[in-house]
């Protein structure tokens, strides 16, 4: 078991593209987004993923990631519960962290997060990015499992 504890922030401006390194599309759903726990398929790029994670504690929570086959995964995210997530993840080195900004599309066109994974709870980030905006840590409307159910 691994512990996932990361921050996650809306995103105020586009500056974060100069400093992206990487980007990859990805398709995620959920087959279950039970309070108590999630169970995520994606494909990301041209990989499958099967992903269980536990309810959040604050910025931390359980992570079992497992990659499958594409197919497989491709096949799953016919099962899944509400809106498949369609997303471009960017990874933008800043200091000692890599954030991941993640631009979202139809239905959640507009809506655009960062998030920053960190070795710790009281791991410093560093300096934030000026595009960074609101924190939204630990607020649900802001979890990939509850875009999942609606496309607002």
């Amino acid at each position: 078991m691994a512990l996932e504890i990361e921050r996650k922030f809306l995103v105020a401006s586009d500056d974060y593209r100069s400093g992206a390194t990487d980007s990859v599309r990805i398709r995620q759903g959920y087959l279950s987004r039970r309070p108590e726990s999630t169970v995520r398929v994606r494909v990301c790029g041209e990989r499958g993923y099967l992903t269980v994670k536990s309810k959040n504690s604050g910025m931390v929570r359980q992570e079992w990631e497992y990659e499958i086959p594409a197919a497989d995964a491709e096949e799953m995210l016919l099962l899944c519960d509400g809106v498949v997530i369609d997303k471009t993840r960017h990874m933008v080195p800043v200091g000692d962290h890599v954030w991941e900004v993640d631009e979202f599309h139809a239905p959640h066109s507009g809506l655009t997060v960062a998030e920053v994974e960190l070795s710790g709870e009281h791991d410093d980030p560093g300096p934030l990015p000026p595009w960074v905006g609101a924190e939204v840590t630990g607020d649900p409307r802001y979890y990939n499992s509850m875009l999942a159910g609606s496309a607002e």
